[in-house]
């Protein structure tokens, strides 16, 4: 078995969010989380073969630690991948099989693979071999119509004795059928019982906690149970609260910095792409929720979403937002 990451590496993460958790995305996030761990969006094994591994693998080094997380099921695709991805300087490949759509049944990968846990096994003892860094995965309780903790848990066990020590668990099953990935987040009931139960009766795995958790308090009190927690959605359309949870988790004895410090840090990156030829809208998108709940936060969201499309854009329309926000404050 392949060591696992340092344990304060996992005590806080950024799930993998398709269309979401880009380069752009993962910057702005670790200047909010100096030390959380981050993922890439799931990333096709095919894909990171043939494609533009500029494109798809290229981040930039304040990311560390970053994890790839990838999507498949061939043993051999998944274990070039893995190697491919290790030597780009990934800290951890991530095998998905929790993802919910059409697309990725399609595909054979993702949740449905909760389905053939020798086949995950097969993945994942080919990764390791492949791999100097980290194999881990990202499950569902299961899908459908499974119901039972012990069928549950003889995956984890199936796919544990393959090499991997980490398992990141979404705490709710998945319909493969009938719902929307949207509604696979939010209808399926979360039973964060079963996660507990995983760490308690198999203390030498890593079990980070998925789903659910969107505040500092729900965050620690989890901790009191698992070894990790993951924030999702949350993290991204509030991202102040991933810097709240970061602070609580490693530096309590910080106070956390204002909204508009942790932005201005941001300008150097935001700088560098812009003389690279990024528009500046394919950064911006990732900040507009910075402000959500404080006063002129609707003004910051307005200002950056109309001028980021300019072709002239750049850290000005920043200021102007930020400036924004501080007119409103005091109008209130």
């Amino acid at each position: 078995m392949i060591p696992l990451p340092p344990l304060d590496s996992t005590r806080l993460s950024v799930a993998p969010m398709m269309d979401w958790t880009d380069r752009h995305c993962r910057v702005f996030h670790r200047l909010l989380a100096p030390h959380a761990r981050l993922y890439t969006e799931m990333v096709h094994a095919q894909a990171v073969i043939h494609g533009d591994r500029e494109r798809l693998l290229g981040f930039d080094g304040v990311e560390h630690p970053v994890a790839l997380q990838l999507g498949g099921s061939d043993p051999a695709h998944l274990a070039q991948a893995t190697r491919i991805g290790a030597d780009w300087g990934y800290d951890e490949i991530n095998l998905n099989v929790g993802c919910p759509s059409d697309r990725v049944q399609a595909g054979k990968f993702g949740a449905c693979l909760m389905r053939e846990p020798s086949l995950v096994a097969e993945c994942v003892a080919e990764m390791v071999a492949a791999s100097p860094v980290p194999v881990t995965v990202k499950c569902r309780l299961g899908v459908d119509e499974m119901e039972d903790y012990g069928v549950f848990r003889d995956f984890i066990d199936t796919v544990a004795s393959a090499g991997c020590g980490l398992f990141v668990v979404h705490a709710r099953k998945a319909w493969l059928q009938g719902l929307s990935p949207k509604e696979n987040r939010e209808i399926p009931p979360l039973r964060y019982d079963w996660v507990h139960q995983l760490k308690r009766e198999r203390p030498g795995l890593r079990i980070v906690l998925n789903g659910g958790l969107a505040t500092v308090e729900d965050s620690l009190a989890a901790l009191a149970h698992v070894d990790g927690v993951m924030i999702g959605r949350a993290a991204y359309h509030e991202p102040y609260r991933l810097h709240l949870m970061d602070r609580a988790m490693f530096t309590p004895d910080v106070a956390p910095l204002e909204r508009g410090a942790l932005l201005r840090a941001y300008r150097p990156y935001i700088e560098d792409c812009r003389a690279r030829g990024v528009a500046v809208k394919h950064i911006t998108r990732h900040i507009l929720g910075l402000f959500h709940g404080q006063p002129g936060g609707r003004a910051f969201r307005q200002v950056l979403s109309e001028g980021a499309p300019r072709s002239d854009a750049g850290w000005d329309l920043v200021e102007r937002a930020l400036a924004a926000t501080v007119r409103r404050e005091d109008a209130a």
